[in-house]
């Protein structure tokens, strides 16, 4: 005997009762319309079997054409997930991005409330990959956390380099910077609000903000902070309208007396290798003024610089810009890709007789208002990897000491600062953490233009939760308690500074019965021993070295480096 089907399936059954409680209103209406409940189901229940109908009706949302009405408790919980799992499911230390306890911290420190934990750490020190730095049994006291490094002011020219050295140009005003600086974020990425408070809080805490690709806003001007200018391959804030370097604005821009150090941006570590858009109805008149191009059109950041198209030529641009800044530090920015293209950087250092003030590395896990999935997931080297090719590059060419390394990628607490030094960085950046001491809650909606907190939106309502006197004070004081838990661990350690911490300082679990110092298991290059054989070298170096030449990013053929090493045997 065959089943029936019931006459109504139980997927409609919240439809059914809606439609079942409308009836039921209207009645209760007409019978005493003097009861203002009767009124209030009326209009709740037409509302909701309105929405049935639709919900029927419609073609995009299969669940909402099966389960009319009650379907929508599906969307609103997938809403609220993210704030469920975080403040509900996640534990402490799971990550993700940044962990409750990582999230706690700073907020502790830029509102000056104690950060101070009992009862031992929450951590399991016993998993593979905690890591720890090894204390002295005799302590040293510092005076002060305020720890500086001096980047520019040293000689350009590089022994043995033949071609072109004449066109270097010495940096006349170096620029001492604090360890512990705000990385990249433009403003148009951030709010105005956010921009006057990062700013406010650089200049009184006495450090560095650096502007992002968006170059510099009238909010970067109000308060006086000392200002990193980043500029990317769209070249704003000294531009040409086809979008070209032009000299004379950046000069007018890079002359002044706020900027510090000229960053130029050769990729970022959240989207490396990507270029970008602003879309016409987000170029504000605001926007528009900062970056130098028109409202309401298209603002686009190439994939790529047009300044330069070799290694040879980017050495020249950086020398031109140290003139044309009228003798201030510059630099680049890059996220690691192909190693060749940074050996031929090296190679053109070389070459030309000219090197950066400084480099940053940027990390591939750090962040960004807004990038394709695959290139935040699996496009570039991490921060770890990059750093220490570069330093330890850097060494094996004799170069190191003529260069300051900064770094950025996930460096919230002083630990992260001492294991970056520790590496090989001079200075560290942070540009989420310096967004929560501003009130980020890490809700993720960066992209959207919805932020809860008035960061990363351009909506003068939102922005207005943000009071700017308040979160600069923020700014400061997460600044200024980094620093200082910093210099508890260089005391601890038995250094005077944090430059002197070393992978002999950070200790590594392997397993459950076995741990390493860091400096055996991280890459050390000896001084000078990429100018020599290969043979005994590491072997990122022994196969990409010799693909890399001065006048191109691309791998030399085998013919090509054939033919070089019978130059070099000549010679």
């Amino acid at each position: 005997m065959p089943t029936m089907t019931p006459f109504l399936p139980t997927r409609y059954t919240a439809f059914a009762l809606c439609v079942a409680g409308l009836a039921a209103s209207l009645a209760a209406v007409l019978l005493a319309p003097h009861l203002w409940g009767a009124w209030l189901g009326l209009v709740v229940f037409a509302v909701l079997s309105g929405t049935g109908v639709h919900d029927l009706r419609q073609t995009r949302h299969a669940i909402l054409r099966n389960y009319p009405v009650i379907g929508h408790l599906r969307f609103l919980l997938e809403f609220i997930r993210p704030e469920m799992r975080q403040y509900f499911i996640e534990s402490d230390s799971e990550a993700a991005p940044f962990s409750r306890a990582q999230r706690s911290l700073v907020y502790q420190r830029a509102k000056g409330e104690p950060d101070n934990r009992p009862f031992g750490t929450q951590l399991d020190v016993t998993v593979s990959g905690y890591e720890w730095i090894n204390h002295s049994m005799r302590p040293t006291r510092l005076e002060n956390h305020d720890f500086r490094i001096v980047i520019g002011g040293t000689p350009h020219s590089v022994e043995g380099g033949t071609a072109h050295a004449a066109a270097d140009h010495p940096c006349t005003q170096p620029y001492s910077a604090s360890v512990f600086n705000i990385s990249a974020m433009s403003f148009g990425a951030l709010s105005a609000n956010a921009i006057l408070a990062l700013n406010q809080g650089a200049k009184m805490g006495g450090f560095a903000h650096d502007t992002g690709e968006g170059s510099i806003s009238q909010h970067h001007r109000v308060h006086g902070g000392d200002l990193i200018w980043e500029i990317g391959s769209g070249y704003f804030g000294c531009r040409n309208d086809d979008g070209s370097f032009n000299a004379e604005r950046f000069s007018a821009n890079a002359r002044d007396p706020q900027v510090k150090m000229i960053e130029i941006k050769l990729s970022q570590g959240a989207k490396p290798g990507h270029g970008g858009v602003l879309p016409a109805p987000k170029v504000t008149p605001e926007i528009a003024a900062a970056r130098g191009v028109r409202v309401g059109v298209d603002c686009v950041s190439p994939a790529a610089h047009s300044a330069f198209g070799t290694p040879i030529e980017m050495m020249h641009f950086i020398a031109r810009l140290r003139e044309l800044s009228g003798g201030k530090p510059v630099g680049f920015k890059f996220c690691l890709g192909h190693p060749w293209e940074w050996f031929a950087i090296v190679k053109a250092m070389q070459a030309t007789g000219i090197t950066p003030d400084f480099i940053v590395v940027d990390g591939a896990e750090g962040g960004t208002g807004a990038a394709p999935v695959e290139f935040s997931d699996h496009v570039g080297a991490p921060l770890q990897e990059g750093l220490l090719l570069v330093h330890n590059t850097l060494i094996g060419v004799n170069l190191r000491h003529r260069i300051k390394l900064g770094c950025a990628g996930k460096v919230i607490t002083a630990f992260d600062v001492a294991r970056m030094m520790a590496l090989g960085a001079d200075w560290c950046n942070a540009a989420r953490g310096f967004m929560m001491a501003l009130g980020c809650i890490q809700a993720q909606t960066c992209h959207t233009g919805h932020c809860p907190t008035g960061v990363t939106t351009q909506d003068p309502v939102r922005q207005q939760a943000l009071v700017v006197p308040t979160k600069a004070d923020r700014v400061r004081n997460f600044h200024r308690s980094t620093l200082h838990a910093l210099q508890e661990l260089v005391q601890a350690a038995g250094l005077d500074h944090p430059q002197q911490i070393t992978a002999h300082h950070i200790v590594r679990r392997i397993s459950d019965t076995e741990v390493r110092l860091l400096s055996n298991l991280v890459m050390q290059v000896q001084p000078g021993a990429l100018l020599g054989p290969l043979d005994k070298q590491h072997n990122v170096f022994r196969t990409y070295w010799p693909l890399a030449s001065a006048e191109s990013f691309q791998p030399l053929t085998q013919a090509q480096q054939g033919l070089v090493s019978n130059i070099a045997l000549a010679a």
